[in-house]
């Protein structure tokens, strides 16, 4: 029965994101486990039995000859509850939006989004879900609902703003199909975007920037909490605008980089600062 569900919830995944599970790749594979895991916040355990129910499923079209390969040869256990997440340094998130082609049509959206995405540490699901009837732009807010239907506001930058209103004289170009009007955030077809799309932009704007590090769109809001505490914001306030529920989840933004942590040696034990004075 759980073997059952899991694949469902591959099955439901590659429905909402047009995807053919027969002919999914490893990237919509890794896609699938990090927006299950990282949203769902899914034990070791149920993790482990979700990709072995993946395995044994590809495994099933590869040997029955409906595959010529295993997309998911090579997918592993993301571990993200134990994992230190990966962050970018500010220099990094400039290089970033400095790679988006603001000539293209969907320019000032992307920009748009990437500042969202950093400046106010949205989750991916709550920017595709977010709505302009909850866009306060006068206040610089916005009503975000976050997991378990839970709201909270959060600001908007003034960054954001900028580009949003430009995004949003691109936006009113568009033929925009019924029911999609309120989406803050439109593909070109006029239709609610994806996790997928944002996945697949951010991956082709890394690669432009010249940016090595495997990140996803909670890359941004992981840098969005740490740059906050790095430079003195309180962590019950992190807590607050990230919505988390425990501030233990919170706590994992305390870490200290290996070169904070060699920096700190060099300058403050007493042997280098003695070779120092020779």
């Amino acid at each position: 029965m759980a073997y059952e569900q899991d694949l469902q919830k591959l099955s439901s995944y590659c429905q909402e994101h047009g995807i053919d599970p027969v002919k999914a790749t490893f990237d919509d594979l890794q896609a699938f486990a990090y927006d299950t895991f990282g949203q769902e916040n899914t034990n070791t355990r149920t993790q482990s039995r979700i990709l072995s129910g993946i395995h044994s499923f590809y495994r099933f079209l590869l040997y029955n000859h409906y595959i010529d390969s295993d997309p998911s040869e090579l997918l592993q256990m993301p571990k993200m509850d134990k994992r230190i997440p990966v962050v970018l340094s500010v220099e990094e998130i400039d290089a970033l939006t400095e790679s988006i082609d603001m000539s293209k049509a969907e320019g000032h959206r992307n920009r748009a989004i990437i500042e969202m995405l950093y400046g106010s540490g949205l989750r991916v699901s709550e920017l595709v879900n977010l709505k302009l009837s909850n866009m306060y732009k006068e206040e610089a807010y916005m009503l975000i609902e976050g997991k378990g239907s839970k709201q909270r506001l959060v600001p908007i930058s003034p960054v954001a703003l900028e580009q949003f209103d430009y995004w949003m004289r691109d936006r009113s170009k568009l033929t925009i199909q019924p029911g999609q009007e309120d989406y803050a955030f439109l593909n070109r077809r006029g239709h609610q975007l994806t996790r997928a799309m944002i996945f697949t932009m951010l991956r082709e704007l890394c690669a432009k920037a010249g940016i090595q590090k495997t990140i996803s769109p909670h890359t941004l809001r992981h840098s969005f909490a740490t740059h906050l505490l790095q430079n003195g914001a309180d962590l019950r306030i992190i807590q607050q605008l990230l919505g988390h529920e425990d501030i233990t989840t919170t706590e994992i933004y305390t870490h200290v980089s290996v070169a904070d942590l060699r920096d700190a040696v060099l300058k403050y034990h007493p042997a280098n600062r003695k070779a120092d004075a020779e």
